[in-house]
């Protein structure tokens, strides 16, 4: 008995009902994401207009980057933000001098090191961090410098309660990009007889370095915005306050709080002339807000960028 084989051609493979519904369900797959994709992206772009077309006239003025809001009020036009930038650099970059060295060594342990009940538990504590909310950490280091160390309200308290949100991106996003490093590498260096350690600094860190450097620049867009650490910890200050450790001190967050609670009712208010009538006067803090977050929204775009410039030019990593 004999059996006869029919062979198929590659149009008939090609026309088979099989390919056919799986191009159909790849089509709907790709649509639906395009989609939802499109319509995620209708209220980032709409926010961002709305920021940059209500913002703009305001941080266009030089006064905005070097005058500060001392004795302005909200129905006195100008005033500046230069007070609240370097309130919000100085406390961000304490938070990333602290931050930066304990997430990558926490991040090298875990990937490199860790082993038994200590890698286990350090993972536990990073993944605890990750989901803490800001007002919980801001309390915490309330309770613990204010509360029982009978300290003062101070800015580099805003620090330490940033390292606590900045802390677990970091390490998360340094335990990546170390897995992302080929074990060939690392082998090659110790058959030359490169000792462990001086393999991770010299090869590993080097090699992933431009994800190193993207980790640590969402660690800083991640705090750069908070308000629950400064309206705990800190006070605002309408003046320059260049000292971390005594007095209150402005922030962009702090600004953008500060001129919501005069807000009113937009850009029309209601004040007393010199005669005791009521008269509609202009409220400028609106437009001194929408300024505010315009600023802090280019601040953590260049810091992005920047990462990116540096990330290109790293000649180890590409």
């Amino acid at each position: 008995m004999t059996t006869a084989v029919v062979e198929r051609g590659p149009g008939a493979s090609l026309a088979s009902p099989g390919r056919g519904r799986r191009k159909i369900k790849n089509g709907v797959a790709t649509t639906v994401i395009t989609l939802c994709f499109l319509v995620a992206l209708v209220p980032l772009v709409w926010l961002l207009w709305t920021v940059i077309s209500r913002g703009w006239h305001v941080i266009v003025k030089s006064s905005w980057w070097t005058g500060t809001e001392r004795g302005i009020g909200y129905r006195d036009p100008g005033g500046g933000a230069y007070h609240a930038i370097i309130g919000t650099l100085e406390q961000v970059a304490l938070c990333t001098v602290i931050s930066v060295p304990i997430g990558l060594l926490v991040g090298v342990y875990l990937v490199e090191y860790g082993r038994g009940a200590l890698s286990r538990v350090t993972s536990f504590m990073v993944d605890i961090l990750t989901g803490i909310p800001s007002i919980v950490a801001a309390l915490f280091i309330y309770a613990v410098f204010i509360t029982t160390l009978h300290g003062q309200r101070a800015a580099w308290l805003v620090s330490l309660a940033l390292v606590m949100l900045m802390l677990p991106v970091i390490v998360r996003t340094t335990e990546e990009m170390l897995k992302l490093v080929p074990n060939e590498l690392r082998e090659a260096s110790y058959a030359l007889g490169v000792r462990k350690w001086k393999t991770i600094l010299r090869v590993v860190m080097p090699t992933a370095f431009s994800g190193l450097i993207t980790g640590i620049v969402l660690g800083i867009a991640r705090v750069a915005g908070e308000t629950a650490p400064l309206l705990i910890l800190v006070g605002y200050a309408s003046g320059l306050n260049t000292n971390l450790f005594s007095g209150f001190q402005g922030s962009l967050p702090g600004m953008i709080n500060d001129q919501f609670t005069n807000l009113g009712s937009g850009n029309k208010a209601y004040g007393l002339d010199a005669n005791g009538n009521r008269v509609l006067i202009h409220n400028y803090a609106p437009d001194r807000l929408w300024g505010t977050a315009l600023t802090l929204v280019i601040i953590v775009m260049a810091l992005n960028l920047i990462a990116r410039l540096v990330g290109r030019f790293n000649k180890v990593a590409n």
